[in-house]
């Protein structure tokens, strides 16, 4: 009888930790290349001004490594120490800093310092919009929320209790419709309410992605978090379109009980087992479109009554299509969920100013991630920033030297070779920085 060698036999299987050629993750070249392209090192060097304090020289090389951490899935400070094996290195671009040394350059921020870091998410989403990740003169549809970033222990800084009676930070932040790119973020005390610092958070974001290159029309979708009549006023003046959600507050409940009966018509593509219809009236001189909702089926609920969601807009479009992409904010969950899969896990300092700073990095290299596949795939599917770092940043790979020549070598029969390929022939394919 022939016995069928199945492999390796694992108990006799020899481990060494030896390899120095070895790159952990050699698809971060992706990003890193696309940094380079940018001027990202450069950018925060020129804008980023720390001298004087403990840790502060060199920025650049330090916000790129946290940002190339962070898009490996780290959350924490020491988990930076893994791009410091073998020749990771080697792919970045940039020097690398450790731990310890990232931990005393967060804790250099102040306040001011955050801003200019701000600036430098600015700028850099200028540059990758004149690349070719931009809307152009194509609608831009932004999403406004908030989110509650959980921490534990009694030394973080700010952190509070909030409306989820969960110990943490309130961020604010603002994302594109279809990309999922971070377009402003600031980071707030836990017990800030969800309307503070919203007006100025507007005017700058507006600002900012008119000075990054769009041209074209802008819709706003928040929900009723972010109810502000002045606000409604102030967009409208600047031919900004808006739809944001409104509480049952009596005098929203008041024009929606007079509307007739005969004028509520039926969502066709709601999802069952609901059922939902549709009306109109107005408020504070804009369109009142209201949403009311019952369950049906072996669930229903126990009396035959409508739940009501009501959102003011100034839009003109048919009712219909305005109601059904304002249900479409719920996108912006999506780009909560890659931010808190990453960094955003966890604020890994108890300097509030720090943890500002590492939020403002967090949704850098989010937006580093999304710009490497706009820019590398664009007919691409959008994916998580799991699948992303699966399929495309998480490759083992080996460097060899031959004739003066670096080779990085990476998997035979990878699935996302070619994925892998075009995105960095296009990458490359970019301008260098001026």
């Amino acid at each position: 009888m022939v016995q069928v060698r199945a492999g390796v036999v694992l108990d006799r299987l020899a481990v060494e930790f030896d390899d120095e050629r070895a790159v952990a993750n050699a698809g971060l070249l992706l990003p890193a290349s696309l940094a380079g392209r940018l001027g990202i090192e450069r950018l925060v060097n020129e804008t980023v001004d720390l001298s004087g304090r403990a840790g502060g020289a060199g920025p650049g090389r330090k916000v790129l490594t946290l940002c190339h951490a962070m898009l490996l899935g780290a959350d924490s400070i020491d988990d930076c120490e893994v791009l410091r094996s073998g020749r990771t290195g080697l792919v970045l671009g940039h020097q690398l800093r450790a731990p310890s040394t990232l931990g005393t350059f967060l804790r250099a921020f102040t306040f001011g310092h955050v801003r200019q870091l701000d600036r430098v998410l600015d700028v850099a989403l200028g540059r990758a919009w004149q690349a070719g990740a931009g809307p152009g003169a194509e609608r831009l549809v932004i999403d406004i929320d908030s989110f509650v970033g959980e921490v534990h222990g009694y030394q973080k800084q700010g952190a509070a209790y909030g409306y989820t009676r969960e110990l943490g930070y309130h961020p604010l932040l603002a994302t594109r419709a279809g990309s999922s790119e971070v377009l402003h973020i600031r980071n707030r005390k836990g017990s800030a309410n969800t309307q503070r610092g919203n007006p100025r958070f507007v005017d700058e974001l507006l600002a900012r992605v008119r000075r990054a290159g769009a041209t074209g029309t802008i819709l706003i979708r928040a929900d009723t978090g972010f109810e502000n009549k002045k606000l409604c006023l102030k967009l409208d003046r600047q031919g900004v379109l808006f739809s944001i959600g409104v509480k049952q507050h009596k005098h929203v409940r008041e024009p929606i009980e007079q509307i007739p009966e005969h004028d509520w018509t039926p969502v066709t593509d709601y999802p069952a087992p609901g059922e939902a219809q549709i009306a109109e009236t107005t408020l504070w001189g804009f369109r009142l479109v209201v949403r009311r909702v019952r369950t049906l089926g072996p669930q229903t609920q126990l009396f035959d009554t409508w739940q009501q969601f009501a959102f003011v807009t100034n839009r003109a479009d048919p009712i219909a299509l305005v109601e059904a992409e304002h249900r479409e904010h719920a996108v912006v969950e999506l780009s909560i969920r890659d931010l808190k899969d990453q960094a955003l896990a966890h604020f890994p300092s108890g300097n509030f100013s720090a943890n500002s700073a590492w939020c403002v990095i967090a949704a850098l290299a989010h937006n580093l991630g999304r710009w490497a596949t706009i820019i590398g795939l664009p007919h691409d599917t959008p994916r998580t920033a799991k699948t992303r770092r699966r399929r495309l940043f998480v490759i083992p790979g080996r460097l060899t030297r031959t004739a003066r020549k670096w080779t990085l070598h990476l998997p035979a029969r990878w699935p996302w070779e070619t994925d892998f390929l075009t995105a960095l022939e296009r990458i490359r394919a970019l301008p260098p920085p001026g």
